[in-house]
């Protein structure tokens, strides 16, 4: 997939359509190919971006700058979204001159309106996830989006689920390509195994209870249709002793950060999640995915599902039915029935790893070297107890051993860190 989106977009100068399931690498399909035609058109001295890449969550706009920046090829780019301040990312903007700029619609459209990003220069324009970005409630910001480009000339989208049309103020070329890796005849991976899970309760809590403690410390999100719900399920499985991280669009940035952070890196068993975590996220080593309430749409459960198996991992997906309901019409393939018995576990499972917040970052000149080595010194770990490092601007995030928190905090209370008194603290 990755090669013939590469030969599509190198190989000719019309517009390019990338369809194909989710976990298995669009990202790096258009990245590669992008790279080369910015690194053939422009010198390191170019002021202006080039690409707009418009993703329709924070997250995937972060994780895609992120991706790109590890490739390690010296284009210069951001990441802009809401939920944090525009006047702070305009200052970025200044300072780091992307060459592409990764962002929401919305938060996109305020920057060119001020012109912190200039629109003239921009002649490639890629939509990632582009089903959920042109839907109707976007319409409105994508138009104005795509209108106030004038210089345009290419516009690659991709997404694991198609539209049937795409709207006309896209303005796709006639002589464009469409790389279709979508199996005719295979609505989710065969690496995953279907469940019906059924609740002798209206209110599954209690099943849900039972189907987690079964699964140790295996990694499973919890998809629920409703924000108030997530905080409502939340809530339980953390009095019942779970580890979770919670997670929907009524957060703070910084608490939607802190959520996938604690869930990547193996310091929570369980993210409960609206479906805010069905797309952009690219989290390994996910076992079990499970539908608490159920999808409202075959495109939806396809990128929960999608959460799952990535590569070439297995995964399970589990429906929790109570007495009014069945497995949705659009779910092809046998679900095999699982019956959620009260489990010889009564504990719940605890996370291998904790994370710990570090209250310095690269604004500070610390690097990660430098976190390595404060924890090795001040708080007597060695390297291999040391897991996931993500230096902010500001902070730092560490997954560490948990049965070494404790002695962390305690050996690192009121130490330096490079000669600067910081603070440690268990991030819950």
């Amino acid at each position: 997939m990755q090669q013939h989106a590469a030969e599509a977009i190198l190989g000719s100068d019309g517009d390019v359509v990338l369809l194909s399931p989710t976990g298995t690498g669009k990202t790096l399909a258009y990245l590669l190919p992008l790279v080369q035609l910015i690194e053939k058109e422009q010198t390191a001295n170019s002021q202006q971006p080039i690409a707009l890449i418009i993703t329709p969550g924070r997250e995937l706009a972060l994780q895609s700058h992120q991706v790109l920046q590890s490739m390690g090829c010296g284009i210069r780019s951001t990441a802009c979204y809401g939920g944090r301040a525009a006047m702070d990312e305009h200052k970025v903007l200044k300072d780091v001159r992307p060459q592409i700029v990764f962002g929401t619609p919305g938060r996109l459209n305020d920057h060119l309106d001020k012109e912190n990003i200039s629109r003239y220069g921009i002649r490639y324009l890629v939509i990632d996830e582009f089903d959920k970005c042109l839907e109707m409630g976007f319409h409105a910001e994508m138009q104005k989006l795509i209108k106030s480009l004038p210089g345009l000339e290419r516009r690659i989208l991709l997404s694991a689920t198609n539209l049937e049309q795409i709207p006309q103020f896209v303005n796709m070329s006639k002589k464009g390509t469409l790389i279709d890796f979508l199996p005719d005849d295979e609505q989710t991976s065969e690496r995953i195994t279907l469940y019906e899970v059924h609740s002798p309760q209206k209110d599954k809590l209690e099943t849900l209870k039972q189907l987690l403690l079964g699964f140790g410390d295996a990694s499973s999100i919890v998809f629920l249709n409703y924000r108030e719900s997530v905080e409502r399920v939340n809530n339980y499985l953390v009095e019942q002793g779970f580890v979770t991280s919670c997670f929907h669009g009524g957060l703070e940035q910084k608490e939607r950060e802190a959520a996938l952070y604690r869930f990547s890196n193996g310091s929570a068993n369980v993210l409960v999640s609206t479906d805010l975590a069905s797309r952009g996220l690219d989290i390994p080593n996910i076992e079990n995915i499970i539908h608490y309430h159920l999808p409202e749409s075959e495109d939806g459960y396809i990128h929960r599902v999608g959460r799952t198996a990535r590569w070439d991992a297995k995964g399970r997906s589990f429906f929790i039915l109570n007495s009014e309901e069945h497995i949705p019409e659009y779910v092809e393939g046998d679900v095999e029935e699982y019956v959620a018995t009260e489990s010889q576990q009564t504990v719940p499972a605890l996370p291998k790893m904790a994370t710990i917040y570090i209250g310095k970052g690269k604004k500070d000149k610390i690097s990660k070297g430098d976190i390595v080595g404060f924890l090795c010194k001040a708080g007597g770990l060695t390297a291999d107890m040391i897991g996931r490092i993500d230096v902010k601007d500001r902070y730092t995030y560490v997954a560490i051993k948990r049965e070494k928190l404790k002695q962390v905090l305690r050996q690192t209370r009121g130490e330096k860190i490079k000669g600067i008194k910081t603070i440690v603290e268990d991030l819950r």
